[in-house]
Formats: C-alpha cells, structure tokens, sequence
C-alpha cells in the first residue's frame, strides 16, 4: 500500500469563522464493514469515512471474501456468514490499530492462516493480550514481533469457545474484536473484564451495530461480563455513519479559542462518547449551542478544568491546547492508556505543547497543564501521529508567529478533509513538501 509522502504543515496565527460538516464516523465505519463481513446476505453501509484506516479495514474485508459494491456513497457489502474466502494470505493494517484488532479476531474464522502486519507505529502497538484471549478459546495466533507486538499471525481453523479474562486498562479494542468474532464460535464464550475498562463508549458503539445485525450477547450493567452464544449468524446491516465528535472536537476547539464555527452532521444525542466534547466546551467557558444536527461553538473567556477522561482518551489532544491557554490550571486524568496509541501521546503533547511556551507537566495518568497568556510558534513533532498533528495545528492558531508542525501526513488517517475545512473558516495552513 505504499508508504505516504511526509509532509509539513506551516500555521500562522488566525481566527475562524463559518459553517463546516463533521466526516463520518471513523469508529462506526470499521464497525459496520468488519459485522458487515461476517454477516449473510448483502448489507449497506452509507456515507462511511473513506481514510487511511478505514480503507485499510475495507482491503482486509476484501480479502477475506467480502463482495463490495460502490453506489455513489453507499456500501453494499456482501458477507460471508462468517465463512470467510481469503484471496491471499497477508492484511496490511497500515497505521490502524482497529484494523489490526478487529481483524486478528476475524481472521479466527479463516480456513487458512493469515499474517497481520502494519506501519512502523503499529508495531510498537500492544496485541498480546488479544492474542492471548484467541488462544484461551482455541485459536493458533502468535505475534512474531518482541513484547505481544505484530505482526500477528493466525492459523484461523476456528474458535471452539471457552471463558477468558481481559485487562480492560489497554484497549477497548480488544473487547469490541472479541465480541464481532465469538458469535461465530463453535462454544459459548464468556468474557470477564480486569480492572476498569477504558473507553467504555466504543464497546457500546461496537454492541449498537451488533445488534442492529441481530447478535445476541448478554452482559452485565457494567459490561465486565459477557456471555455469547455460539454458532450465530448476523444478519445484513443497514446503516448511515454519523458525524464523527472526535474528529469535530478540533474545529469546534478551534472556535472556542477564536472565533465561531458551526459543525454540521453532529447529532448531539448519538451513544458516540466523546460528544461529550459540547459539555467540556461549556465547562472550559465556550459559548455552545447546539440543534438536531449541529453544534455552534464561538470563543468565550477560558478557565482551567479537571476532567477525567477515562472513556473519552480522544479528547485529550484538544483539551491539553485549550488548558494551555486558559485561566487557571487544567487537568486532565485517568488516560495511562494513550500511552499506546499511535504515540504515547501524554509525552508527544506534553514534548510540543512545552516547545511552544505551555507550563505542562506530564503525569503518570495525565496532564497538569498551567494556562498562560500567549503561546509562541515553534517546530513541533507529531511523530505521524494524526491526533497529535490536528492539535498542535489549532495551537497554531493561538501562538504567535510561525508554527511548523512535522508528520502532518497522518492527519488524513481519521480526517482527510481536516486542512480544507480549517482554511474554508480562515485558518491560516500551508503544507510544506
């Protein structure tokens, strides 16, 4: 698939105003192609998010025997009711950690073995724990890189069923792959949760879509329990992706520093949980407005926060630039597992946020971060993390003269329209070769 072209991205200060539409759904879109793969019959995906990780999902869906159909921007997806027929023998999860998590659980049910492999970024990323569980269920999986890293290799041949425990302190990822494969198992399967599960949204997300396609899980209040039939079949998706929060986190944070912009595509009662970027706009000071299908956020005076974070690990890069100029001190906690995201983005943001003149101390768990009046432009990192390349972008705005922000070709990895939208509101972005 071809290693991108590294590129620059150069931000001078600006103030935005205007009316943009949130991309789809980055979460959903991998949810409904990876359910729609296993599924029987012919399912329809509309409007999903065409990115670097979710076409990564789409090729592996491909490959293991998925009939796609393209509509104009409606998916029709024809499954394999679970038997998948893969046409080769190697998934390239590029830079996705969700094509890489799903995927390994899916590729169980494969009659032939089956490699996993991504970026350099992704094979820092942790799989052991995800390995293990398919192996306490039967699986032949292994990671061949050191420390439960991949690529991963599965022989397929099958789940048998079984119980397994899973440290929820990770990844999320892990869970939601778990519970798209273990229908098909030939046994039961019960899972149990360690310790506190991360990011709880996005199983509820995952447990939306499965059973939109007719999966029967049982589970308990706190999803720490899990119970899953075996020898099920799902049945055909239908569903339009909504806007994604995460992504419209970074132009609405953007608003609330300076200016006004409107979002569309945003249904501010969807289960996505990190619509909870409209409450924590509100608490910073923003004045927020919102409708069926928008959000409105225009600049108010910003005081520091304490929020944690811990179902909402996303929101972090947005939040720490806005505690970095707001009145007071921010802090922002319980988030020890976005240290194996892309990057371990504690240190990433803590590292560039500082260079360009932040008072941001890095926690165990989190960030202490104290307002100050102006940052300054400096040559940031993102380390080809796109998360990390939207923030410091909005932080550009705010800092005085020039900010250079290094690994911006990530950014297209969950928001390929992110510099088009921030120009059309008056950013001032240029991307440098």
């Amino acid at each position: 698939m071809g290693e991108r072209v590294r590129m620059k991205l150069e931000v001078r200060p600006s103030k935005v105003e205007g009316n943009i539409t949130a991309p789809p759904s980055k979460s959903y879109t991998h949810r409904a192609f990876a359910i729609s793969l296993l599924a029987k019959g012919k399912g329809k995906v509309e409007q999903p998010l065409l990115s670097l990780d979710t076409l990564a999902t789409l090729e592996a869906c491909k490959l293991l025997g998925a009939g796609i159909e393209v509509e104009k921007e409606t998916y029709q997806v024809k499954g394999t009711a679970g038997k998948l027929k893969p046409t080769g023998e190697v998934i390239d999860a590029r830079n996705s950690g969700t094509t890489m998590r799903l995927m390994t659980a899916i590729c169980s049910l494969s009659p032939k073995p089956i490699k996993l492999i991504g970026d350099e970024s992704l094979s820092k990323r942790p799989m052991g724990p995800l390995v293990e569980a398919l192996r306490a269920l039967g699986v032949e999986a292994r990671c061949e890189g050191k420390g439960g890293r991949p690529p991963v290799v599965v022989e397929g041949g099958g789940l048998q069923g079984g119980e397994v425990e899973l440290n929820g302190g990770i990844s999320s990822q892990f869970l939601s792959a778990l519970l798209i494969a273990c229908p098909y198992a030939s046994g039961e399967v019960r899972i149990s949760i360690e310790g506190e599960l991360k990011s709880k949204p996005y199983v509820q997300m995952t447990l939306k879509y499965l059973e939109e396609a007719g999966a029967q899980i049982k589970r308990n209040q706190e999803l720490t329990k899990f119970k899953i039939p075996g020898r099920q079949v799902f049945k055909p998706l239908s569903v339009r992706i909504p806007g994604d929060f995460s992504s419209a986190a970074f132009p609405l944070g953007a608003a609330a520093l300076t200016g006004k912009v409107r979002v569309g595509n945003l249904d501010p009662s969807d289960p996505q949980g990190d619509r909870r970027i409209i409450e924590l706009l509100k608490d910073f000071g923003a004045e927020v407005r919102t409708g069926p299908d928008w959000v409105e956020v225009e600049k108010g005076g910003l005081n520091g926060i304490e929020v944690d974070c811990g179902d909402n690990p996303d929101l972090v890069p947005i939040l720490a630039v806005l505690g970095s100029v707001a009145d007071g001190t921010t802090v922002i906690s319980n988030v020890p597992h976005l240290r194996y995201k892309e990057t371990d983005r504690l240190a990433v943001l803590s590292r560039g946020l500082s260079k360009m003149g932040a008072k941001i101390v890095e926690l165990e768990d989190g960030l202490k971060i104290t307002g100050v009046r102006e940052l300054k432009g400096a040559r940031v990192n993102s380390y080809g993390d796109h998360r990390m390349a939207m923030a410091f972008a909005v932080a550009g705005l705010v800092a005085k003269g020039k900010t250079v922000i290094e690994g911006a070709e990530s950014i297209p990895v969950s928001y390929p329209n992110f510099i088009s939208h921030m120009r059309a509101v008056g950013a001032k972005l240029t991307e440098l070769t």
